[in-house]
């Protein structure tokens, strides 16, 4: 792509194709609204059946509809363990996403008679093949779901063979709730154009994980832990930061697309680490001290190299040192986001088809011109 046209892509970025409820992002202010809640007010402070009482149904629930919430969710997780034959097939794909995309597809999800059902359906089994997958994968057998418990308490019950600590299941519920939904994302907008054609949730939904599943999109938690392990210890940082640069890489869970700022679910997410520290084993008590390390440096270096870029922590540099504190595998990082993200895109798609709109974007077109007869 010439210079020419890669300034035609740069003026196509950030053009509004939809009106939505669901989340405005503020890159330069560092702002993230869900749902008229800033991201700190909600991850954190609600558990994440409230969240998907907000999103579906527009204002934080009830306790009476929270626990409804939460047993649609355990009939979901259910439901999913016992049809776990229906989507053998696609448990044996070697990418937890692929596994995702081919479950989902072979299952089914469309109940246009009850959208919060529909819903809450594909929420909580994601968990339950996700973690069908990685045990299998590693000679174990799927642990059935616990109708009782908490979703996100069950769902690391359900990968791990045993129940989490209050702490954990608190920190993975402000995990979930975080990610819930980010503006126009890649995955979002696929969502939303599967949607416009009329299309079932079950396409939109497989559409959207497909989005997910590429590099560009949903895959840097992992990169972050390779540069800690690469790093090791805090009196490394700065070198091994130096020599990256010098070498024209990436600072994996640095910069954003549109922060300009910190991301600030970087900042809750955080949070949700420190309140599991007293927990930590000694390793991950000092991941998290190399991690505030190997951020203060980069952003410094970063800064003085690019100067005006503003590269700062994105929501993946803290998404990387919760998720392995809680022992969850990185094959499983996208596929738990995609957990949570999928809520959000159900929201998008019940929008979207409120509208009765086709998405049809245009091209500029920038080839050569037609040859003269």
């Amino acid at each position: 792509m010439d210079k020419s046209q890669n300034n035609v892509a740069a003026g196509l970025e950030g053009i509004v194709v939809a009106n939505t409820q669901m989340s405005m992002v503020d890159g330069q202010a560092g702002r993230l609204v869900l749902r008229g809640y800033e991201v700190g007010q909600l991850s954190g402070e609600v558990s994440f059946e409230q969240a998907c009482g907000l999103f579906l149904d527009g204002a934080l629930p009830p306790a009476k509809d929270t626990e409804a919430i939460g047993q649609a969710l355990a009939a979901a997780r259910v439901e999913a363990f016992d049809g776990l034959d229906q989507v053998k097939g696609a448990l044996k794909q070697d990418d937890a996403m692929a596994a995702l995309r081919g479950a989902v597809g072979q299952w089914g999800i469309e109940d246009p008679s009850d959208r919060r059902a529909a819903a809450l359906r594909l929420v909580g089994a994601l968990p339950v093949w996700s973690t069908a997958w990685w045990r299998m994968r590693n000679g174990q057998a799927p642990v059935a779901p616990d109708a009782r418990a908490a979703h996100s308490a069950d769902t690391l019950t359900m990968l791990h063979g045993c129940a989490p600590s209050a702490a954990k299941r608190r920190a993975l519920d402000a995990y979930l709730v975080a990610v819930i939904d980010h503006g126009m994302n890649a995955s979002t907008f696929t969502a939303r154009v599967v949607a416009s054609t009329g299309a079932d949730l079950t396409s939109a939904v497989t559409a959207a994980i497909g989005a997910l599943s590429g590099p560009l999109h949903g895959g840097a938690p992992g990169p972050v832990l390779d540069m800690l392990d690469a790093i090791g210890h805090a009196d490394r940082a700065q070198a091994w930061i130096e020599t990256e640069l010098a070498q024209g890489r990436r600072i994996m869970g640095m910069g954003h697309r549109v922060y300009k700022v910190r991301d600030p679910r970087a900042a809750v997410l955080e949070r949700a680490v420190e309140g599991i520290e007293g927990e930590l084993t000694g390793k991950t008590a000092q991941r998290l001290a190399l991690a505030h390390a190997v951020e203060a440096h980069a952003q410094a270096m970063l800064e003085a190299a690019k100067p005006g870029r503003k590269l700062r922590a994105n929501v993946e540099f803290y998404t990387a040192v919760l998720l392995e504190a809680l022992e969850l595998p990185r094959e499983l990082f996208a596929a738990t986001f995609c957990a949570s993200r999928a809520l959000g895109w159900c929201a998008h798609v019940f929008e979207q088809r409120d509208t009765g709109r086709l998405l049809r974007p245009r091209a500029r077109y920038v080839g050569p011109a037609p040859k003269a007869a």
